[in-house]
C-alpha cells in the first residue's frame, strides 16, 4: 500500500505521479548525468531498486562508468557503458539528477529523441526534459529524496539497499548534513532511515574513507596555489591537467576541493576552474547564504543551484580565469548595489 502519509505535502503529488507513471512503464533504461556523483549513482540504484520491486525489466547506464571511489557501493545491477549489445531494447528512459540531454552522454542524448522518457531532478534550470512525466523540485536537496518519496508513493518500505542508495545521495549533495539545504524535511527521512536499519554513520565513513596518495598530493598542489580576489570576498584555483599527471591524480579527485576552499573566512564564493583539453574548462562554483552563484553560472552557460552551481567554458584555461572572475566579480557587485566595481 502507497505510504504517502510520510511524504512532506509538498512533494505528495510529484511522488504520487512518478510511482504511477512507472507502474506504466517496463524495459526501462535508467542513466543519470555523465561524471556521476554519489546523488547521481544514489538515485541510480534506487530508483533500480525501486523498478525490480515493481516487476519491471531495466539496465542501469552510465557513458562514464562509476567514479572509483564509489566503486564500494553496490547497485541493484551492472552499469553499462555503452548502449550496443544491451540485454533488451529499451523502450522507456527513466533520466535522474539531469535536467540536459547533453549531459547525459552523446551516445543516450542522440538515442533520446525515440525513447518514451521519464525526468526527475532537483536542479534548477527547466521543467524537464521527459516525454511522459517530469518531476523536477529546486526545493529538495537531493534528488535521492525525490526518489525516495517515489518509493513510498510505490509502497516500497525503505529499508535495506533502497535505504542505502537514498542515503548515498543525501550524504553527498547535503555535504555530509552540513550544507544550507539540509532541511527538516531531510532530518525527517533521515530518521527514518536510520530507524529502519540504515548505516548512515558507516556510509559517512566509507566515502571518506577512500582517498588515494594522488588525490592526497594533488590536494596539497592546490591548497598551496588557492588564491584570494576581490578583497578576500572570492577563493579561487585553476586545476591544471598537468597537475594530475604530475600527482598521478584523476578529475573524480577533485571531489569536495571546492568545499574547502568556501572554509576560508571572509570568502562569499568559492571557484574552481579546472582544466580537461587545452580549450575546455569546466568551473565549480560554491557559495552561502543569499549569495546567488547560480546566477552566475548561468551568465556562462552553466546552471545549478543557489549555493553550488557549474559549467563549461570552451576556453584556454588563462582566458577562463579572467572571464569566469569577471563574472563572479560582477554578479557580487550586483548583489551588492554596486556599479560593477570591486569593493
Amino acid at each position: 500500500m502507497p505510504q504517502t502519509e510520510l511524504i512532506p505535502a509538498h512533494f505528495r503529488d510529484g511522488a504520487c505521479r512518478m510511482a504511477a507513471a512507472l507502474r506504466d512503464v517496463d524495459r526501462v533504461l535508467v542513466s543519470g548525468h555523465v561524471n556521476p556523483d554519489g546523488d547521481a549513482v544514489g538515485s541510480l540504484a534506487a530508483a533500480g531498486h525501486i523498478l525490480r520491486s515493481l516487476g519491471k525489466e531495466f539496465i542501469l547506464y552510465s557513458s562514464t562508468g562509476l567514479p572509483q571511489y564509489l566503486q564500494f557501493f553496490p547497485l541493484p545491477g551492472t552499469v553499462h557503458t555503452s548502449l550496443e549489445h544491451l540485454p533488451f531494447t529499451p523502450r522507456c528512459a527513466l533520466l535522474l539528477d539531469c535536467g540536459e540531454p547533453h549531459r547525459l552522454g552523446r551516445e543516450l542524448a542522440q538515442r533520446l529523441p525515440g525513447l518514451t522518457s521519464l525526468n526527475i531532478d532537483h536542479h534548477l534550470g527547466g521543467d524537464g526534459m521527459g516525454s511522459l512525466a517530469n518531476w523536477v523540485d529546486p526545493e529538495a536537496a537531493a534528488t535521492a529524496q525525490l526518489m525516495a518519496y517515489v518509493a513510498l508513493a510505490a509502497g516500497l518500505p525503505l529499508k535495506n539497499e533502497l535505504a542505502c542508495a537514498v542515503a548515498l545521495g543525501i550524504i553527498t549533495d547535503t555535504g555530509g548534513l552540513c550544507h544550507g539545504n539540509t532541511s527538516a524535511n531531510i532530518f525527517s527521512l533521515c530518521a527514518r532511515l536510520v530507524e529502519d536499519g540504515c548505516d548512515l554513520t558507516g556510509l559517512r565513513e566509507r566515502l571518506e574513507n577512500t582517498w588515494s596518495m594522488g588525490r592526497m598530493r594533488l590536494w596539497g598542489r592546490l591548497m598551496e596555489r588557492a588564491r584570494l580576489e576581490r578583497n578576500g570576498e572570492v577563493a579561487f584555483c585553476p586545476v591544471l591537467l598537468e597537475d594530475l599527471r604530475q600527482c598521478r591524480a584523476l578529475k573524480e579527485d577533485l571531489e569536495g576541493f571546492v568545499e574547502q576552499l568556501r572554509r576560508l573566512g571572509g570568502v562569499r564564493v568559492a571557484a574552481l576552474l579546472r582544466e580537461d583539453a587545452p580549450q575546455l574548462c569546466k568551473f565549480s562554483l560554491r557559495s552561502y547564504g543569499d549569495t546567488d552563484v547560480r546566477a552566475t553560472a548561468a551568465a556562462l552557460g552553466g546552471g545549478g543551484h543557489l549555493n553550488a552551481a557549474g559549467g563549461t567554458l570552451r576556453l584556454r584555461s588563462e582566458q577562463a580565469a579572467e572571464v569566469l572572475l569577471a563574472a563572479i566579480n560582477a554578479q557580487l557587485a550586483k548583489e551588492d548595489g554596486l556599479s560593477g566595481e570591486t569593493r
